[in-house]
């Protein structure tokens, strides 16, 4: 193979690299802004390490985001030295190396480049690192940079740091990087037409996963309108891979499409991705579907039109729930932009933007920076290997959310990787250098014991990387399927098995150990019991479980898990307004292992506390593993405090009426409040929140007897109340004269008077007031009584407040109109003068 020297010498970013290299010569760090197309992946490593135009040899590590972006950015590389990689050029991903001694620039993720930091923070042997795609905002990237800058000012001041991106907040970079220069190269882009191809019908908002399978229609016809109305390879964004697959099926075999149609995602089949990037055969058309690794770590070859989706998929976190899931949301303006820009990389070409253009402005102007959503236990365990355990002295753009530290803090005590203080166990840099997730390390360490090292490992990597849909929900299943299979999955599968396997007795003992071995559901749930034990569920209903976690989880129609008694959640999410997760993979365990692998949540308490489903307290002595209760029994001698404290937060739950109020008690309340209304003080508030604030004065001695809500209905709460009553100040006797329970009235008889609400009220006959001038009045004289005057039959004649006014004015109307209906009755010309009687005339005589 020969040296490209034409390709390298047609790349825009060329003009950049005096500029590049008289910054890292003056400063050691520098930002690179170079747009998509112009070389800064290929090109600039290359220049860096001497090799293109024989400058000072230099060993160049270049970090990428993504495993294909890594492994296609050290191909082109390679191809532009006329070599295949492995040579001058190689490339590190997980579970796949192509590297030797003659390298001298290697790719590798940034999550590798984190893991040879742990190991050999001085990274000796290495002058420059270049941080790739920085404008991604990857959580794992963030890290590294903040490492390396604690490299530069410790250890190896000589490193040399280049921050690369094809847009980013150069600015916030340069003053990370100590004041770095800002390297700017021009792109050679074409222009770019944008058409606005809004669905026709308003879909759906995205939520979770689900996308509205109306805009993936939308989406599909309109890759067929631009395939019809434009030249040139489609390339067309899409969120996931089920996004990509439905798409893909919608727009039919190629022979009808006229154009192939391809799929690049991370699980892509290497064969899959290589063809993309090598382009297509002359005469010939292609549609790329991509998920956003084609924005700007790829260039596809050929493409003149871009369709966007308008959607990108970012980690989200429940820190509440412990659920952690990749969740659809609108891309960003920024995000737009790269995607654009594809289009123009070659000749001037098209987007099509799948949403209206007045919906533009009110996109996020970027994306999410994933240290501010996404899990942070693998970062609270880096930055505790690497010696800053609440990562506050590291450079980062973006602080940690507290909160999600805090969660991440204590899933790493959980697991024996952290000590109280913070700083990492034996247990803990073990777990570290595994190279996966805390969780699935602690997996690894534990059940390797029990189950050896292969099945371990086995069981992980499908963890590691979620199977697909069609494997189903069971992970024993999944397990036998991926066994089974011969597709990109399962070769992934097994490649990822067989490192950590490696890793694995690298780090822990042999197992198996003692006892008969595990069958594989056994197997599957014993692993995804250790890896996620706060996700561990028992059945509490038909398909619907709870977690220990407290959550409710509920499985998918068809589960295979269904009727299980416990099962193991490896894999939820939590739809938008959904109360329960989604179990999207489990395996089947018993009541033995969940209690032996979330033993830390195992607890036996006496629980007295108000019950709001049986409305009484409930004493018992209560088994529980987190929120799952195993066992109970009756506590036959409650603490009496705790008895107390019950009872008054079920007097908080349900108020004063939880007692039994008779109508003495209810009529006193009524007087107090009327005199606290009218008076103030010294009368006592008597409203239900008053009463509450105040249960111990009035209510203590049967709180302090009570041990259920039937004790305290039996209590007298007229008794109770006069204990509010002004005693102290001598006001209390007064309490008859100004609010009196009832009043006498001419007729001799002694009317209750209604305090309920308002002005109080004296309900009384009509010929029982006769000879009476004045309302009579209470509260010392201040407010008159509220006269209901009844017709012998009992029913409402009229109402006053003042009596003599009625004489005078209203009572010949109310004569007239009963006289002849009460003919028995007196109803004298002149009631103000007339004797009041409660008989009849008859009676009377």
């Amino acid at each position: 193979m020969t040296r490209r020297t034409d390709a390298l010498d047609q790349l825009p970013v060329r003009t950049a690299l005096p500029g590049l290299t008289r910054a890292l010569d003056d400063h050691g760090t520098a930002v690179l802004c170079a747009p998509p197309g112009t070389g800064k992946t290929t090109l600039v490593p290359l220049a860096l390490a001497g090799l293109t135009d024989g400058g000072p040899a230099r060993r160049v590590l270049v970090a990428e985001p993504r495993r294909i972006a890594a492994r296609a950015a050290a191909r082109r590389m390679a191809w532009l030295l006329g070599e295949e990689a492995g040579g001058r050029v190689g490339f590190t991903v997980r579970g796949e190396r192509k590297a030797g001694p003659r390298t001298v620039v290697e790719v590798v993720t940034t999550g590798v480049l984190l893991q040879r930091l742990q190991r050999d923070p001085e990274l000796a042997g290495v002058d420059v690192v270049v941080l790739d795609e920085c404008h991604e905002r990857h959580l794992d990237a963030d890290t590294a940079a903040a490492f390396l800058l604690d490299v530069r000012a410790a250890l190896r001041p000589g490193l040399r740091l280049v921050a690369a991106s094809a847009t980013t907040d150069a600015e916030g970079w340069a003053r990370l990087l100590g004041g770095a220069p800002v390297v700017t190269a021009e792109g050679v882009a074409h222009p770019v037409d944008t058409v606005w191809a809004p669905p026709p019908r308003a879909v759906r908002p995205p939520h979770g996963l689900r996308v509205d399978p109306a805009l993936l229609d939308h989406v599909a016809a309109t890759v067929r309108r631009a395939l019809r109305e434009r030249e040139g390879d489609v390339l067309c964004f899409l969120p996931g891979v089920g996004e990509i697959g439905r798409v893909a099926g919608l727009l039919g075999a190629p022979e009808r499409l006229g154009a192939e149609v391809l799929q690049v995602h991370g699980r892509a089949p290497a064969a899959v991705q290589e063809a993309v990037l090598a382009g297509g055969a002359p005469g010939s058309r292609r549609v790329v579907l991509a998920t956003a690794v084609a924005e700007s770590s790829l260039t596809v070859p050929g493409v003149r039109v871009v369709v966007d989706a308008g959607l990108a998929r970012e980690p989200r976190t429940d820190h509440a729930r412990g659920l952690s899931a990749l969740t659809t949301v609108r891309a960003s303006r920024a995000s737009g932009r790269q995607r654009a820009g594809r289009a123009g990389r070659e000749a001037p070409g098209t987007v099509y933007r799948c949403w209206a253009e007045g919906d533009e402005a009110r996109l996020p102007a970027f994306p999410a920076a994933e240290i501010t959503v996404a899990d942070l236990t693998a970062f609270a365990l880096q930055a505790a290997c690497w010696g800053d355990p609440d990562a506050s002295g590291l450079a980062l753009l973006d602080p940690p959310p507290t909160g999600a530290m805090a969660a991440a803090r204590a899933a790493l005590t959980a697991t024996g990787a952290v000590d109280e203080a913070g700083r990492p166990t034996d247990r803990g840099r073990r777990m570290a250098r595994l190279g996966v997730h805390p969780r699935l390390a602690r997996a690894l360490l534990d059940g390797a014991p029990r189950l050896g090292a292969r099945r371990t490992a086995e069981v992980v990597a499908l963890l590691s990387e979620e199977p697909p849909r069609e494997y189903g929900d069971d992970l024993a299943g999944a397990w036998r399927a991926a066994r089974r299979g011969g597709d990109a999955y399962g070769t992934r599968w097994r490649a990822e098995a067989r490192r950590l396997e490696g890793a694995l007795r690298g780090v822990a003992e042999e197992g198996p150990g003692g006892g008969a071995p595990l069958t594989d559901d056994a197997a599957a749930g014993l692993v995804a019991a250790l890896a996620f034990p706060e996700r561990i569920a028992c059945e509490r209903g038909e398909e619907s479980y709870l977690m220990v976690s407290g959550t409710g989880a509920e499985l998918g129609d068809g589960s295979r898990l269904r009727g299980m008694p416990w099962i193991a959640v490896a894999v939820a999410d939590r739809p938008v307004a959904a109360a329960s997760a989604r179990v999207r993979l489990g395996a089947v365990i018993d009541e033995e292992t969940a209690r032996e692998t979330a033993g830390a949540l195992l607890a036996e308490d006496e629980e007295v506390r108000w019950s709001p489903e049986r409305r009484d307290v409930v004493a018992r002595r209560v088994t529980r593993l987190g929120a799952v209760e195993l066992a109970s029994a009756r506590l036959a001698a409650p603490d009496r405090a705790r008895l107390r404290s019950a009872l008054l937060e079920g007097l908080a739950a349900e108020g004063p009426e939880l007692l039994r109020w008779s109508a003495e008690a209810t009529g006193l309340r009524q007087r107090l409040a009327f005199l606290h209304r009218e008076l103030g003080g010294p009368w006592p508030d008597v409203s239900d929140a008053a009463l509450l604030a105040r249960a111990d004065e009035w209510l203590g001695p049967e709180l302090d007897r009570a041990r259920g809500r039937a004790d305290l209905e039996r209590a007298d709460v007229r008794a109770c109340l006069e204990r509010l009553l002004p005693w102290a100040s001598g006001d209390a006797v007064r309490l008859g004269e100004l609010a009196p329970e009832r009043i006498e009235v001419p007729s001799g008889s002694r009317i209750r008077v209604d305090y309920g609400e308002g002005q109080p009220v004296l309900a009384v006959k009509l010929q029982e007031l006769f000879g009476l001038q004045d309302t009579p009045l209470v509260a010392g004289g201040r407010v008159p009584v509220l006269v209901h005057l009844l017709s012998p039959a009992g029913r409402p004649a009229a109402v006053t407040a003042d009596l003599a006014s009625f004489w005078r004015d209203g009572y010949r109307a109310v004569r007239a109109e009963l006289r002849g209906r009460y003919p028995r009755h007196p109803w004298p010309e002149d009631p103000s003068a007339a004797e009041a009687t409660r008989r009849a005339n008859a009676r009377r005589r």
